[in-house]
């Protein structure tokens, strides 16, 4: 039986939403499945990812079998699957590095991040020792040395890595050269929802630029109630988001609007809303005659679930890559389920693209101009 073996860095409500899927869905045949976008992929479906090693700083989580650690405060999703069976596995803990605002110590302990005293693993040999064939990034917003701390030691490890985080790596030649040069895949980078305000604001834009209507400014604000949203109140964190976000809207567009017409990211911090965020969404255009058109619209969807519909994606394409000896970024995937994708392309294309990649043809021309950049950039 074919499995994959997962490392998680950040048990954070992402990692409690993707590990309780892939219990979930080992229940659940073909013909009764709902919210996956693909029920098996080159083999693999959901319930065949085993995780084998998982990395945390919080007090609450180390030391605890992953099982309990994802329930552990401050997580505070959705579970929709309580009964997930003890894994063996003990989180580890990792190195703190950026990964914690220093506003946070403001706000109670079952809102914020605890570190922990115990001395940082080696992670390189912890993924070795444990054969993990991905690790998938949830590092908080803004953790750039943390990101690029745990992308070294996929490489060194040589771990196929999924990159769910806003900082550059899969879209960034020089770092795709890396992973290319040592013969490891990598996704990335930044999750997209499976239905979430990125998408939708990208569909809409589709929609103005088919129909032939004039899209003159636009904005998304997004608010919600969990460890992310609090973490994000750190201004300072949010540079690489914003250009995330803001970047998969424009590569809709035949012209970008200049920055004063487009505002796109986190709004506040509402702690009764936990993991559920609300997106608030406008934009304004000009239709036939020109004649001004408004679109209004608000989602309201549980974060990390919504996330957790693209990462499982991501992690078994990722691993079909590796079994196939495709290192480098995998562009279809990255534009299917990533925000700032190496190439960005229409998700209705990036979805055609996914499925031959997994039916096993392979583009490989984007690629080649994509890793040629990191030459010039030397």
């Amino acid at each position: 039986m074919k499995r994959i073996k997962l490392a998680i860095a950040g048990l954070g409500n992402c990692a409690s939403s993707l590990i309780q899927g892939i219990e979930y869905y080992k229940q659940v045949d073909e013909k009764d499945c709902i919210g996956l976008m693909h029920y098996d992929i080159g083999g693999y479906r959901a319930g065949d990812i085993d995780v084998v090693a998982a990395f945390d700083i919080d007090a609450r989580k180390v030391g605890k079998d992953v099982s309990e650690a994802i329930f552990a405060m401050p997580n505070c999703t959705k579970v929709f699957y309580p009964d997930v069976p003890k894994k063996g596995v003990e989180v580890k803990m990792g190195p703190v590095l950026d990964g914690v605002a220093l506003h946070m110590e403001n706000y109670p302990e079952n809102k914020r991040f605890v570190v922990s005293d115990i001395k940082p693993c080696n992670v390189k040999r912890e993924l070795e020792d444990s054969g993990a064939d991905v690790l998938v990034n949830y590092m908080p917003v803004g953790s750039e040395q943390a990101t690029r701390f745990y992308a070294q030691a996929a490489l060194d490890a040589g771990t196929g890595f999924v990159n769910c985080m806003p900082v550059f790596i899969a879209s960034d030649p020089k770092w795709a050269r890396k992973f290319q040069e040592r013969g490891v895949p990598i996704v990335g980078d930044d999750i997209k929802s499976q239905i979430g305000a990125t998408i939708v604001h990208r569909a809409l834009a589709q929609l103005f630029k088919d129909r032939a209507c004039v899209m003159d400014r636009t904005y998304q604000l997004n608010i919600g109630g969990n460890t992310d949203f609090l973490n994000m109140l750190s201004r300072e964190r949010l540079k690489s988001k914003k250009i995330s976000k803001t970047e998969a809207v424009q590569s809709i567009l035949d012209t970008p609007l200049c920055d004063d017409d487009i505002h796109i990211g986190p709004s506040d911090y509402v702690p009764w809303q936990k993991d559920n965020k609300v997106c608030f969404l406008r934009m304004e255009g000009r239709i036939f005659g020109d004649v001004p058109i408004n679109l209004e619209l608000r989602l309201s969807v549980e974060d990390s679930p919504n996330s957790g519909g693209s990462s499982i994606d991501a992690i078994r394409v990722c691993k079909l890559a590796k079994d196939r000896n495709i290192a480098g970024p995998l562009l279809a995937i990255s534009a299917y389920t990533m925000k700032h994708p190496p190439v960005q392309y229409p998700d209705e294309i990036a979805k055609e693209m996914v499925d031959r990649f997994i039916s096993g043809e392979a583009c490989e021309t984007e690629k080649k101009r994509f890793l040629s950049a990191a030459d010039n950039t030397c």
